[in-house]
């Protein structure tokens, strides 16, 4: 093979990276990329050649002796920080009279039109290129001389090693770990890291660039400080020019034409923070025009043409008083961590997610350590690892041997301690049934947690399927029934037999199968039995069904007990059935997108409707998107969606469509 043939094989390699890494949108199986990537090492190894844009030196090279100083072509400039909403209009204000003496004393500038976007919690890193070539990485340091960095930077698959633009030029953005990428990391580390900021820094100042490399940093850029040959009028153009030469640019682009639009952004990325998969502490808002940009110019220290506000913060350290065991429906015992109460992202936090024992033993976690307490959005809080510093009175947190429900001897599976007494211990009997019962499953109506308890230990429920059983005259006996009461609930587990396939697979309970994997399961096979009947291999053909689901499964099925009650329920009469779309109906055949606020139909119903009528409903925009259905604060998917020239419509003209 001739050197032609390995820079082929090198684009091919790149060109399926930036579509996986940058533009989500995977076009080879990982096996098919590793096989080529395999080939290519071992034709690097035979022919001594390694082309400078090679993947191969994304794994990371020898360690460094020490950071050069890399001395930057433009200074990078931090931004002014807005405590309050009222220091933005504050700002705003002063950026308007600014450009009014500038218009006054002849410059020709348009009216004022912002953008707000994310503030990444990484950091901060400069790429320079020349020829095309990236041929320098550094951090920010004082903004005029950062450590160089380019071993570490090159491990980072998202930036680009080769770009079309010739020019010389610098690039600058954020460098940050995903959460998804954090918990991977954390799930096999001798030592757990606390937080990403920290390991996306740690990893980028490390010596060592395949400790880089190990912890699959992502990056997001947004400023061109230094370009020769070329200007651009505005954010916008500079952004098209980034995404044209393959940098990796955030999807949220709020653009605004006046300071209410600007708020109205600022909070919907508050609102929204806990639904990424990366850790945000603020929003940027810069003004667009770069003549108006000129004209503001500059203080010592910051912009005047742009702010940061700053979110209240979503991590924070506290003491742990005490850890307790509660056994969930599957029988696994889940550690829950009791904190000194701590005021965290607008909430009194007094709880915290430990995962496992093995989380514990990871983390060093210690009654009456400080700890790192982490929380986004709704999302219950998680201990992240504790402070370093050990206090005096710190102790071991002890490991049950006994279920402390049911005293029976616990057992251990992997990192989880499970009690197998499933048919005696109260939480999980109480936790089948009130799951079973659920909005997101059969959706009984009256049958909460509390009235489930009442029910195993006045009637001796202990399995959904006796719930098929129970009379008015029972019920009405009960403590706070009556006969209305009664009733009610009588009727509402009688409707439940009718019931759809995927909220019947879903109410059984399976490990690792929420809602979303039961309607996928559901419109893979269309029937019970045929679930049942499935092994391992074909349930992983279904998209986000990996070997640990699918293992699930086959498990649950093959299980007696579990085999058992899933007859009883069907024998008691429970008749699930495959939901189907109509035929031929508007939507067939298309996937769509819902996002924003809609006013007659929740998200839910909405999605519903749609594969009511023949769609499937998708919660991310790609090139595979064929509509997207925006309502009131519609953001980055209303964005990507124009971007790459997916259809948009309005609430009115989805319902004209579905004929309501």
């Amino acid at each position: 093979m001739n050197q032609d043939d390995m820079r082929a094989l090198v684009d091919r390699l790149n060109e399926t990276a930036y579509q996986y890494y940058v533009l989500d949108e995977p076009t080879i199986s990982d096996k098919e990329w590793d096989a080529m990537y395999d080939r290519l090492v071992r034709l690097e190894r035979e022919t001594g050649v390694v082309l400078p844009d090679s993947p191969t030196r994304r794994v990371g090279g020898d360690p460094l002796p020490a950071f050069e100083q890399h001395r930057h072509l433009s200074r990078l400039w931090s931004l002014d920080k807005a405590q309050s909403i009222e220091e933005v209009r504050a700002w705003a204000k002063r950026a308007e009279r600014l450009r009014e003496d500038a218009v006054a004393g002849g410059e020709a500038l348009p009216p004022l039109r912002y953008v707000v976007e994310h503030k990444f919690d990484g950091l901060t890193i400069n790429l320079t290129y020349e020829n095309g070539e990236l041929v320098g990485a550094a951090t920010r340091g004082n903004g005029e001389v950062g450590e160089a960095i380019l071993p570490q930077v090159r491990t980072v698959r998202a930036i680009p090693m080769h770009v079309p633009y010739k020019g010389r030029m610098e690039v600058h953005g954020e460098c940050f770990m995903r959460l998804s990428a954090l918990e991977a990391y954390n799930r096999t580390a001798a030592e757990p890291l606390k937080n990403p900021r920290n390991a996306a820094a740690g990893a980028l100042r490390n010596l060592d660039p395949k400790v880089t490399a190990s912890r699959r940093l992502s990056a997001s850029m947004y400023g061109v400080d230094y370009i020769e040959g070329r200007s651009f009028r505005d954010h916008a153009e500079m952004l098209d020019f980034l995404r044209e030469n393959r940098f990796p640019v955030s999807d949220c682009e709020l653009w605004a034409d006046d300071i209410d639009a600007v708020i109205a952004g600022i909070h919907e990325i508050e609102e929204t923070r806990g639904t990424l998969d990366y850790m945000i502490d603020g929003a940027v808002v810069d003004i667009c025009d770069y003549a108006t940009r000129r004209a503001l110019g500059y203080t010592d220290k910051f912009p005047r043409w742009a702010v940061a506000y700053k979110f209240e913060a979503e991590e924070v350290t506290t003491k742990l008083l005490d850890v307790t065991w509660e056994a969930g429906r599957t029988g696994k015992l889940t550690p829950l961590a009791h904190l000194q109460p701590v005021e965290l992202a607008g909430a009194t936090i007094r709880r915290a997610t430990l995962n496992n024992w093995g989380d514990i033993l990871r983390k060093r976690v210690r009654i009456n350590a400080r700890v790192w307490v982490r929380r986004s959005n709704e999302v219950i809080p998680e201990i992240m690892g504790r402070v370093e510093e050990f206090e005096p009175d710190e102790r071991e947190v002890e490991k049950p041997v006994v279920c402390p429900a049911c005293g029976a001897a616990l057992v251990e599976k992997g990192a989880h301690i499970f009690c197998p007494n499933r048919d005696g211990c109260m939480p999980q009997i109480v936790s089948r049934l009130s799951h079973y019962a659920s909005r997101e499953a059969m959706d009984i109506d009256t049958l909460s947690e509390k009235t489930a308890a009442q029910l195993f230990i006045d009637l001796g429920v202990a399995e959904p399927s006796a719930l098929y059983a129970l009379t008015v005259e029972q019920l009405a006996a009960l403590d706070r029934f009556g006969e209305t009461k009664a009733r009610k609930l009588v009727e509402a587990i009688d409707a439940s037999r009718d019931c759809e396939l995927d909220r019947f697979i879903h109410a059984l309970g399976i490990p690792n199968v929420g809602r979303k994997t039961a309607r996928d399961l559901a419109d893979r096979f269309g029937s019970i039995e045929a679930l049942r009947q499935a092994d391992a291999e074909t349930l992983m053909a279904i998209d986000d069904v990996g070997g640990i689901v699918a293992g699930s499964i086959v498990d649950f099925f093959a299980d007696p007990a579990s085999a058992a009650e899933v007859n009883r329920l069907l024998e008691a009469g429970v008749t699930p059935k495959a939901h189907e779309g109509v035929k031929g109906g508007p939507f067939e055949g298309m996937t769509i997108v819902v996002t924003g606020s809609l006013e007659s139909l929740s998200r839910a119903q909405a999605e519903q409707l749609i594969r009511d009528l023949g769609g499937a409903a998708s919660s991310s925009v790609s090139k595979k998107t064929s509509l997207v259905v925006a309502g009131e604060k519609a953001g980055s998917k209303l964005d990507k969606a124009q971007k790459l020239g997916v259809p948009v419509i309005g609430e009115a003209e989805f319902l004209a469509r579905a004929g309501r």
